[in-house]
């Protein structure tokens, strides 16, 4: 016999977590289903050295600040996972883990979520699976040739756990940047294949770059309209890395350093990859956006009467980052392992309610989908910049859970 609820949220991430504490402290009753353990991707699916891109004082979720004495470092994933643990132990969240959900349909006005470990008939659904679901492998991964070894982010561990000899990694945001590092350090050769991708100094006029991008509204920025998922989700991460001693990290660094920087890998024939030939626009844009964001933290500076020092290395104009290749060799090259570093994907067959664009995204405004009772929580800006940040998904749980209220409950809103 199915199980009756208010709500059921998937997924007990911090998505997930958030959104339990506000539904908690608004009195709804609810359960969290989880296919694993709290925080399963940070478990599971991070590698080895992984730290957060954020400082821990941005950690902020509803309920919880950050009380402890590194303020400005950054956490390991073991960390990360045992705060989760305490967050949700902090206020009883309900996680019914280890509980596959097989399949969420619409029945009347409500829901039936069946999973491996019985039903449920909840009144709304929360998607709470967070945007780094499955990660994107492109359709020339298929005509790579066979010795040539191929992983994604989710699968890497570390550089000693790869094949020896040279590697590829394809995409330069943050992950791409951070692996190509990693294991450069461990003196392999390693290519880039670069293509969009946004620069940014870790630290700026005395401060962490984050620091000055929540102070001046950057991260708070709402999502327009008239932004379509497809043009969110190309939205390519900041290159940054969470580091103790505070470092940054680019192409012109990872150039330095002898990383070989090349262009988007376009096809494969053989062990021949075509190269674009347009890294040096996508170099120059990412300087321009660059330049941007850092005139938009002097305008900031400057109206609040901040003092902090000028910091002109930062607008310092980068050496040429890349190799004028059009083809790569891989036998040539000695590369035998690819990283496909190029960004994530949201897949959801468990869900039979019609709310799936085009590209199998789910449509919303802010979380609210057009199917009465069905939400979601994590997506990439989904109401803000910093929605898939920690912090910034708590935001959008505390304004979330005004519209899931409004839906369990219309006649109070109608009353007052």
């Amino acid at each position: 016999m199915a199980q009756h609820i208010d709500v059921l949220i998937v997924g007990a991430g911090q998505a997930g977590l958030s959104m339990s504490h506000c539904l908690a402290s608004a009195g709804i009753e609810h359960v969290v289903i989880e296919r694993g353990e709290v925080g399963e991707r940070w478990r599971s699916e991070r590698w080895k050295s992984l730290r957060l891109l954020t400082p821990n004082w941005m950690t902020r979720l509803p309920g919880h600040r950050y009380a402890g004495n590194d303020p400005d470092g950054f956490m390991r994933r073991g960390e990360l996972v045992r705060l989760l643990e305490t967050y949700g132990s902090s206020f009883a969240a309900p996680v019914q883990a280890q509980t596959r959900v097989l399949d969420v349909s619409r029945v009347g006005a409500a829901y039936h979520v069946r999973t491996d470990r019985g039903d449920w008939i909840a009144r709304a659904v929360v998607v709470a699976t967070g945007a780094c679901d499955r990660p994107v492998v492109p359709a020339i991964a298929a005509d790579l040739p066979k010795g040539v070894e191929q992983i994604v982010p989710e699968r890497y561990c570390r550089p000693h756990d790869l094949p020896a000899g040279g590697v590829l990694v394809v995409g330069a945001s943050a992950t791409g940047v951070q692996l190509a590092d990693e294991i450069h350090r461990t003196g392999r050769p390693v290519t880039v294949a670069a293509g969009r991708h946004v620069r940014v100094p870790r630290s700026y006029r005395g401060r962490d770059i984050m620091a000055w991008l929540d102070a001046c509204g950057f991260l708070d920025e709402r999502r327009s309209p008239e932004d379509s998922s497809d043009r969110v989700n190309r939205q390519p991460s900041l290159q940054l890395i969470g580091h103790p001693d505070h470092r940054s990290l680019d192409l012109p660094r990872l150039a330095a350093r002898g990383v070989r920087v090349i262009g988007r890998a376009l096809a494969v024939n053989g062990a021949s990859v075509a190269i674009a030939p347009d890294l040096p626009q996508q170099t120059a844009s990412a300087e321009n956006r660059r330049r941007k964001l850092l005139a938009r933290i002097d305008a900031y500076v400057a109206e609040a009467g901040i003092d902090a020092p000028h910091d002109p290395a930062a607008w310092a104009q980068p050496h040429d980052v890349g190799y004028g290749l059009t083809r790569l060799d891989l036998r040539a090259t000695g590369i035998r392992t690819v990283i496909w570093a190029t960004g994530y994907r949201r897949t959801y067959p468990w869900l039979n309610v019609p709310v799936l664009d085009e590209a199998g995204e789910i449509r919303n405004a802010g979380g609210v989908t057009p199917v009465p009772g069905l939400f979601a929580l994590g997506l990439p800006f989904m109401r803000r910049r910093s929605s898939t940040f920690i912090d910034g998904v708590g935001r959008d749980a505390e304004e979330l859970v005004v519209d899931i209220a409004r839906h369990l409950n219309p006649r109070s809103e109608k009353a007052a």
